[in-house]
């Protein structure tokens, strides 16, 4: 089968031809339909030499939706045929966090003593879903998808999943009366303003400097989207309840803060190298709560499907054969790539 792998680290991945895999024990083996690309990816490519702890070649793709095809002896054959999606993060399921619900935060996750980040899931230390098929270790990982487009389901794995676990955090403040920022209205952005919308809140306030994706914010939901942070601060006389910054860089998280009405909560998403000076006497507001949350657990992909299949949540999506998939790679390093690019393998040999 076809799959694209990383097989040098500091390199670009490459178009393989690989046997296909063999499901054992709980193992499930999906036909891949659709898988999204991240810009994740680019860091993992990006990485100097034992950075990660997981051997080469690699296969990537995070964002997997497919179709379950076979089933190990131990597996419960009723996946077999079913439309699913991948939760991306394989956690252990006893650590204390697991028990919570918290799957996202697993204790077995943490960076190994050596330095080097543990791996986390499909594409992200074990093989991933840029193929026309892979191996999920066991049902616990998947989430029915009921015959969702799998164009648009598989970027709900991450894109979706984060900006849902990033605006659910602050469910407690998002109601008819809160003024809501999104700060970058990109592959995440733009699902974050939807979720904002679907959970009600009063104002949702959007900050891009590309004018194309200003004109998407205000036509998913906000009322008003404006170039840069500074600009922002005209419309918030009185402060805002949520920020969720989907950039984190120098010029848009720590200007942010200081637009939070007392009580306020930023959320910092993105990783472009963002430093913050937080404390209770460098002129915040009065109460404040800053986080940086990390994707979402299963319970929260569960919901996000939910969304997308009522009808409340549309990515922005543009497809691509897996063939093409190099190429899409450096348009999405070039910034050239707007909503999600997700790349269709063609169907499995039987």
């Amino acid at each position: 089968m076809l799959a694209i792998q990383l097989t040098e680290w500091g390199r670009p991945p490459e178009l393989r031809e690989v046997p296909v895999p063999q499901p054992v024990g709980e193992e499930l083996l999906l036909q891949v339909t659709a898988a999204g690309l991240c810009r994740s990816d680019l860091h993992v490519m990006d990485a100097a030499a034992a950075s990660f702890d997981c051997p080469l070649p690699l296969t990537l793709g995070h964002e997997v939706a497919g179709t379950v095809l076979a089933a190990g002896p131990d597996a419960d054959p009723t996946w077999l045929g079913e439309t699913v999606v991948v939760h991306g993060i394989w956690s252990c399921g006893h650590c204390r966090n697991c028990a919570r619900g918290r799957e996202n935060y697993c204790l077995r996750l943490r960076p190994r003593t050596t330095g080097a980040p543990a791996p986390i899931g499909n594409g992200l230390g074990y093989h991933g879903g840029l193929a026309q098929a892979m191996l999920v270790p066991s049902a616990r990982h998947l989430v029915r998808t009921d015959g969702l487009d799998p164009a648009v389901a598989a970027p709900l794995t991450d894109a979706g999943l984060t900006a849902y676990h990033a605006v659910r955090e602050h469910a407690d403040l998002i109601d008819a009366h809160a003024t809501c920022v999104v700060i970058g209205v990109g592959g995440l952005g733009h699902l974050g303003v939807q979720i904002l919308r679907d959970m009600g809140a009063g104002r949702i306030l959007a900050v891009d400097n590309r004018a194309d994706a200003r004109e998407m914010a205000l036509r998913l939901g906000a009322e008003t989207a404006f170039p840069d942070v500074d600009s922002l601060r005209t419309a918030l006389t009185d402060g805002a309840d949520v920020i969720i910054d989907f950039a984190g860089a120098p010029d848009t998280a720590q200007p942010a803060i200081r637009l939070l009405a007392p009580g306020g909560r930023l959320t910092v998403v993105g990783s472009a190298g963002a430093r913050m000076e937080v404390g209770k006497q460098v002129g915040l507001a009065a109460g404040w709560r800053v986080t940086a949350p990390f994707w979402g657990p299963h319970a929260d992909l569960v919901a996000v499907i939910d969304m997308a299949r009522r009808g409340a949540l549309h990515v922005e999506a543009t497809s691509y054969p897996l063939a093409d998939g190099v190429e899409i790679y450096r348009h999405l390093r070039a910034g050239d790539i707007t909503g999600r690019a997700v790349l269709i393998p063609p169907p499995l040999a039987r």
